[in-house]
């Protein structure tokens, strides 16, 4: 099921037929609050979303999204203005999938779609990720590092998940504070930095591969990855 989020409601029209015709299951809105009203009863495959919309836009939308566990995991492409590089930018670091720049054909848009409901499933299946000396299951929510096993606190692992999930990607610290602690956080900032301290201690020397991106966030780099055979 594809939900289309756009508020042209000529525009949806045709969203919502191409992607018909190619064989899926469409529902579309045109605001935030049908949108959020849906989503109490069903979830989407995935999420069409343009930022320029009445009311709540779809970058508010999207944090909303990707700040509550039942929901962060949709994947969301965005449709931006042409020119509006900021809003894309943004989408990006806030977890947006992908983006098309308006106007975009109907051909583009299906091939997107297509290409990140592939990468979608490739990732929901799985189940062991690892980098370096650490093995992280996330169905028994267990961590092994050079075989030992270690003890995580629920958002020591969450973050470890996150940065397992994507080696070499920088995470901003919004961003790591909206998909671990969510948008309703409220207390001190070094709390991220701490829980970043906790864990390297944890992880030994595979501590190393998280990195601090000065003035950014954080990453993980798998140095096995990184050697040179």
């Amino acid at each position: 099921m594809i939900w289309c989020v756009e508020d042209d409601e000529s525009i949806r029209d045709i969203e919502l037929y191409s992607l018909r015709m190619t064989g899926h299951e469409v529902k579309g809105f045109a605001d935030g609050a049908s949108f959020f009203s849906a989503l109490k009863k069903e979830k989407p495959d995935l999420i069409l979303l343009d930022i320029m919309l009445p009311g709540m836009d779809g970058v508010e939308i999207l944090q909303r999204l990707k700040a509550v566990r039942e929901t962060e995991n949709i994947p969301v492409i965005m449709a931006t203005a042409k020119g509006a590089e900021h809003e894309k930018v943004r989408s990006l670091d806030i977890g947006a999938d992908d983006y098309l720049v308006k106007p975009f054909g109907m051909m583009e848009m299906v091939s997107r779609v297509k290409a990140v409901l592939r990468r979608c499933k490739r990732a929901e299946n799985e189940v062991l990720l690892k980098a370096g000396g650490v093995i992280l299951n996330t169905e028994e929510r267990t961590v092994f590092v050079e075989d030992e096993r270690i003890e995580l606190t629920y958002k020591e692992f969450e973050l470890l998940r996150l940065f397992l999930e994507r080696p070499g990607f920088v995470y901003s610290r919004e961003q790591l504070f909206l998909k671990v602690w969510g948008d309703n956080y409220v207390g001190e900032t070094r709390t991220l930095d701490m829980h970043i301290k906790t864990l390297r201690q944890k992880l030994g020397n595979c501590g190393e591969m998280i990195e601090t991106v000065r003035g950014v966030g954080y990453r993980l780099e798998d140095t096995h990855r990184k050697e040179k055979p």
